[in-house]
C-alpha cells in the first residue's frame, strides 16, 4: 500500500465516523508566544481545549504538518543518525471535542489498524496509565476495561508518567493516554525476547504508531490538577512510522514517503544508499554518506515547508531554526557527498510532486521555495570556505595537537560547523577536539538563552464569567468594560499583568498591524494598557499593574492619534501590495508587514532589486488612489470561496476560518483578507513616500515607507537639505551639473594626493632597505615612521619582504596620528620557526594600549596611545635581543 493509499484511507475511515476533514494549520506559528512551530496535531484546535473558541464540529480529523527540533529524541543534531527520527514529520489525528471518549477512540483505532491497514494482531501491544502518586491519579481502569474487550491481557502494559500522562506543556490541558505500538523484529529474534520488554525502551522496530490522548484534565500554574469542563479526545498517529509498518519496512526512510528524494540524492551525487549503518564512527565511507543521504532527505521537507508557510531562514527565533537545519544538510552535503555547489534546492520540486495533492502550498511555490534555499545555499557555502580557512589559520597555534572546546564552539557558533565536522576536519589533520570544553561552552550558550527567555506566568484568575471577548474597535475607540478574568506574568525581573475584558476597544496585534495602546479608568485610578496581543483567540491586555478593584467597571480609551496613524498605513500597504503586484507582475505576493504609527514594512516575494523608475511608479500609483479618495468597502463574515472570487488573495502560511473579512479599495485594484483596521477612505492618508527598498533574504525584498504628516515632514527635510547644498554651492542655475564638477574636481585631488603619498612611501621604503642591520639570521629594520594609511603601511612591508628573505621588521607607525604597529618576517626565517609575528604583535600593541593580531608572518596592532610608538620600539629590540 503506497503512502498516498494510507494517507486517504485514514481521512476516508474518519469521514464515515462522522468526523469534518479539515486541513492542515501552517507549520510556522503565529499568535502563540509558547511555541515556534507546530509540533504536534492538536496545536491548531489548543484553544477548543481551553475553552477560548468553539470548533466547526464536534468530530474532526486531519493530517497535520509537524515539526520537532529539540527535546526528548528530537535533537536536531541526532536527525540521519538514526533510521526513523525526523524534523517534519506528518501527524495523523482525530479529535473529539466533548463528544465521544475513551470507548470508541480505542475501538475505532484498533479496527483502522487491523481491519483497514491489515497490520498483524499479535505484533501489536498497547500501553496505559498506571496512575501517579505525585499527582494522586489513579490506574486509568476504564482505558484497561476497553482493551480487554480487544486484546489479550498480556499485550496491555501499565505505563509510568512519562509515558502516559500526556501535557501540552507546563501548564494548560492534559490526561492520561494510551499508545499503540508495533513489534517489527523478525520472529527469530521475537522468539528470544518478547515485544513487551522493548516497549518504550527506544529500540529502532519496536515503535509507538499512534498515541491515544484523553483530556481530562488542566495543568495549573502552582503544579495541581483541576478537571475539565468536558472531556476530549486529541489523537497522534506518525504517519511515516505508520507507513514503514505497513509497507514492512525497517526503516521509515525505505518507505515511498522519503524514496524519490534518496535516488534523486543517489543520482546526482554517485554514492549508493545502503540504510543500515548508523554511525559516523564507522569505518569507511558507508555509514557517513547514508546519514549525510538521510539528512538532505529529512531536513529538505522541514525547510521548504517551512518557506511555504512564510518563515525565511534568518538569525532570530523560528528563521534560526530554519536555518540551522538548513545549513547542517548543506555540511553533510559537502563534507559526505561532495556537494561543493548549490543542491538542496533541487530537491524542492521533487518533494512538491510528491504532496501536491495534500499539501498544494509547497506545490504553487515551488519555483520560489527553491531559489531561497539556493541562495541560502550559496551563502552558506562561503561561509563554510571561510571556517575551513579559519581552522587553517589557527592551526600552527595548537598546541599538543588538539583544538581548544573555545575554537571548536567559535566553529559552530560563527561559522555553523556542528561539533561532528570539526571533529572529522581535525582527524583529517592528526588532530584531537577537547569535546569536554565544547559541551562547557555549549552549556554556557544554553544557560544564557534559558536566562534571557525566562518568564514566570501565573494562573489565570477569574473575576466574572469566563467568555469569548467581543471585539468592537472597528466601531468605537472608547467604551466600558469589565475584567473577565487577569494573571501576573514576570518576564526579566519586570512584573506585568495581563487582563482578558468582556468587551473591548482595543487592537490586538495581528497581521502585521501592532497592538493599541491607552489606558482603563476607574473613579481616580488610571492604569495605562502599553500593549494589546492575541495568544491563539484570546485577546489579553499588558499592564505594569493591577486595578484595586477588578470587579469594577472601567472605561477603557484607545490611543485614538496613533490608532489613526497607523490606520494609515495599513490602508496604504494594501495600495502598496496592488501597486506593486501592477508594476512588477503578478508574482508578488506578501512574505510579512509591520504596520505601526511611524511607518510601513511590506516584504514581498521578488528576486532583483527595484529600479528607481520602478519605485517611482509604484510611488506615483498608490498617492494616485490616494487622490482617488476610495471609499473603504469592509465586508464581514464572508464565505472563503466567495471571497477568493471577488478576487482576495489569500495568503500562504495564513490561517483563515470558514467566514472572513474582505477589505476592498477599488475592486479592480486592491482586494484584500484583512482583520486589520483602515480609513474610511484614502484621502485620509494625505501623502506616501517610499524611504527604502533593500533585499531581506533571498528572493524576498523590503519596502519602507511613510504617510501623512511623517511624509510631509520628510519632505519638507529633504527640500530644506537641498537648499542648503544650493546655498553652499552659490545658487548654480544647474544644481546637479555643479555637484556633478564638484566630485569630479575632488575625485581628480585624490588621485593627485594618492600619486604623492605612493612616491612618499616609495621613498621611505627605499630609506627603511637602507638602514636594515644584516645579522647572523636575518636583516633586521626596527623604525618608527609617519605613514597616511595602512595601507601604505601594509604596502611597505611587503615590499620589503620581497626585498629580503631573512626580513625581521617592527614599524612603529603614526598613521594619520593614530598609532599602529606592524611586524614582518621573511620567508627565509619563518622556515626556523623562531619568530611569529602574531605573538609579537600581541605583545608589542600593549604599549600602545592597543590590541591586534595576524598571520605567522605578518600581523598588525592599532592602539589609542600615540605617545607610546617610541616604547614600542624599545620593547621590539628587548623582545629581538
Amino acid at each position: 500500500m503506497d503512502s498516498a493509499t494510507i494517507r486517504r484511507q485514514f481521512l476516508e475511515f474518519f469521514k464515515k465516523k462522522n468526523h469534518l476533514i479539515v486541513p492542515s494549520a501552517p507549520l510556522v506559528l503565529k499568535n502563540d508566544p509558547t511555541l515556534l512551530f507546530t509540533n504536534s496535531g492538536m496545536v491548531q484546535f489548543k484553544d477548543y481545549f481551553l475553552g477560548h473558541g468553539t470548533p466547526k464540529s464536534k468530530r474532526i480529523a486531519d493530517t497535520q504538518k509537524c515539526l520537532r527540533v529539540s527535546g526528548k529524541h528530537n535533537d536536531l543534531e541526532e536527525v540521519g543518525i538514526d533510521t526513523y527520527h525526523h524534523t517534519m514529520f506528518e501527524m495523523l489525528g482525530n479529535w473529539s471535542f466533548g463528544d465521544y471518549f475513551k470507548k470508541e477512540a480505542i475501538e475505532w483505532a484498533w479496527e483502522l489498524l487491523t481491519e483497514v491497514y491489515k497490520l498483524p494482531k499479535d505484533k501489536l501491544y498497547v500501553t496505559v496509565f498506571g496512575g501517579d502518586k505525585g499527582d494522586n491519579l489513579p490506574v486509568d481502569t476504564d482505558a484497561i476495561g476497553y482493551w480487554k474487550t480487544i486484546v489479550p491481557e498480556d499485550r496491555i502494559i501499565h505505563g509510568k508518567k512519562k509515558d502516559n500522562f500526556w501535557e501540552m506543556g507546563e501548564t494548560g490541558p492534559c490526561g492520561p493516554c494510551s499508545e499503540i505500538h508495533i513489534d517489527m523484529r523478525p520472529n527469530e529474534e521475537i522468539k528470544k525476547i518478547s515485544g513487551k520488554d522493548l516497549v518504550n525502551n527506544d529500540h529502532p522496530q519496536v515503535i509507538e504508531i499512534w498515541n491515544l490522548v484523553f483530556m481530562e484534565f488542566n495543568r495549573k500554574a502552582d503544579g495541581s490538577l483541576e478537571k475539565l469542563p468536558a472531556q476530549h479526545v486529541d489523537t497522534g498517529m506518525g504517519f511515516e512510522r505508520l507507513c514503514m509498518a505497513i509497507q514492512g519496512k525497517t526503516s521509515t526512510y525505505d518507505t515511498d514517503v522519503f524514496l524519490p528524494l534518496i535516488e534523486f540524492i543517489e543520482k546526482e551525487s554517485g554514492f549508493k544508499y545502503g540504510g543500515t549503518s548508523t554511525s559516523l564512527e564507522e569505518k569507511g565511507a558507508g555509514g557517513e554518506v547514508d546519514i549525510a543521504i538521510r539528512v538532505l532527505a529529512d531536513h529538505i521537507r522541514a525547510v521548504a515547508f517551512a518557506i511555504a508557510d512564510g518563515q525565511l531562514p534568518s538569525n532570530t527565533g523560528a528563521g534560526y531554526v530554519i536555518r540551522r537545519i538548513l545549513r547542517r544538510a548543506v555540511r553533510y552535503g559537502y563534507t559526505f557527498l561532495n556537494f561543493k555547489d548549490p543542491f538542496l534546492y533541487k530537491l524542492a520540486p521533487i518533494l512538491a510532486g510528491q504532496l501536491k495533492d495534500v499539501f498544494p502550498e509547497l506545490e504553487a511555490q515551488k519555483d520560489y521555495v527553491g531559489r531561497v534555499i539556493q541562495e541560502e545555499e550559496i551563502s552558506f557555502l562561503k561561509t563554510l570556505e571561510r571556517g575551513l580557512k579559519r581552522f587553517d589559520a589557527i592551526e600552527s597555534e595548537l598546541k599538543n595537537k588538539v583544538v581548544p572546546g573555545e575554537l571548536a564552539f567559535e566553529l559552530y557558533d560563527t561559522f555553523g560547523f556542528p561539533f561532528d565536522l570539526t571533529s572529522l576536519i581535525a582527524r583529517e589533520k592528526g588532530f584531537s577536539v577537547d569535546e569536554k570544553g565544547f559541551q562547557a561552552e555549549m552549556q554556557k550558550q544554553k544557560e544564557r538563552s534559558k536566562a534571557s527567555a525566562a518568564k514566570e506566568t501565573g494562573d489565570w484568575i477569574l473575576v466574572g464569567e469566563d467568555e469569548k471577548t467581543e471585539f468592537i474597535g472597528y466601531d468605537f475607540l472608547e467604551a466600558d468594560l469589565r475584567i473577565v478574568k487577569y494573571r501576573k506574568l514576570v518576564q526579566k525581573n519586570k512584573e506585568l499583568y495581563q487582563l482578558v475584558f468582556d468587551r473591548t476597544p482595543f487592537y490586538a496585534e495581528s497581521g502585521g498591524q501592532v497592538g493599541d495602546t491607552g489606558y482603563i479608568q476607574h473613579g481616580n485610578e488610571k492604569i495605562s494598557v502599553i500593549d494589546t496581543k492575541k495568544e491563539n483567540e484570546l485577546i489579553v491586555h499588558f499592564t505594569d499593574k493591577l486595578p484595586a478593584d477588578v470587579t469594577a467597571v472601567f472605561r477603557a480609551v484607545v490611543n485614538a492619534r496613533k490608532r489613526k496613524l497607523t490606520m494609515n498605513n495599513h490602508s496604504v500597504t494594501h495600495l502598496l501590495h496592488a501597486a506593486l503586484r501592477e508594476v512588477l507582475g503578478k508574482h508578488v505576493e506578501q512574505k510579512g508587514s509591520l504596520v505601526n504609527e511611524k511607518v510601513t514594512r511590506f516584504d514581498f516575494s521578488h528576486f532583483t532589486a527595484m529600479t528607481s523608475e520602478e519605485i517611482q511608479k509604484v510611488e506615483d500609483r498608490v498617492n494616485a488612489k490616494i487622490r482617488e479618495d476610495i471609499h473603504a468597502d469592509i465586508k464581514l463574515n464572508v464565505p472563503i470561496d466567495e471571497a477568493k472570487t471577488l478576487g482576495a488573495m489569500a495568503l500562504f502560511g495564513e490561517k483563515y476560518g470558514d467566514f472572513v473579512r474582505v477589505v476592498t479599495f477599488d475592486p479592480q485594484f486592491s482586494v484584500e483578507l484583512c482583520g486589520g483596521t483602515h480609513v474610511p477612505t484614502t484621502g485620509n492618508i494625505g501623502l506616501f513616500k517610499i524611504i527604502s527598498e533593500s533585499s531581506v533574504a533571498a528572493g524576498v525584498r523590503r519596502i519602507e515607507g511613510i504617510t501623512a504628516e511623517t511624509a510631509e515632514q520628510y519632505v519638507r527635510e529633504e527640500l530644506n537639505l537641498l537648499e542648503s547644498v544650493r546655498a553652499l554651492l552659490k545658487n548654480p542655475k544647474d544644481l546637479v551639473t555643479a555637484v556633478k564638477n564638484l566630485a569630479e574636481e575632488k575625485h581628480t585631488l585624490e588621485k593627485k594626493l594618492e600619486a604623492v603619498n605612493q612616491e612618499r612611501t616609495n621613498s621611505l621604503k627605499d630609506e627603511l632597505a637602507k638602514k636594515a642591520v644584516a645579522g647572523k639570521d636575518s636583516h633586521l629594520i626596527i623604525e618608527k615612521v609617519s605613514v597616511p594609511n595602512a595601507d601604505a603601511l601594509k604596502n611597505i612591508a611587503y615590499a620589503l619582504r620581497n626585498q629580503f628573505s631573512d626580513l625581521l621588521l617592527v614599524l612603529a607607525a603614526d598613521v594619520d596620528s593614530k598609532p599602529q604597529v606592524a611586524v614582518m618576517i621573511g620567508e627565509k626565517l619563518m622556515e626556523t620557526k623562531k619568530y611569529h609575528a602574531g605573538e609579537m604583535v600581541k605583545v608589542l600593541a600593549k604599549e600602545i594600549e592597543g590590541g591586534g593580531g595576524g598571520q605567522p608572518f605578518f600581523a598588525t596592532a592599532g592602539g589609542k596611545n600615540i605617545a607610546g610608538l617610541d616604547a614600542v620600539i624599545t620593547k621590539a629590540k628587548e623582545l629581538i635581543r
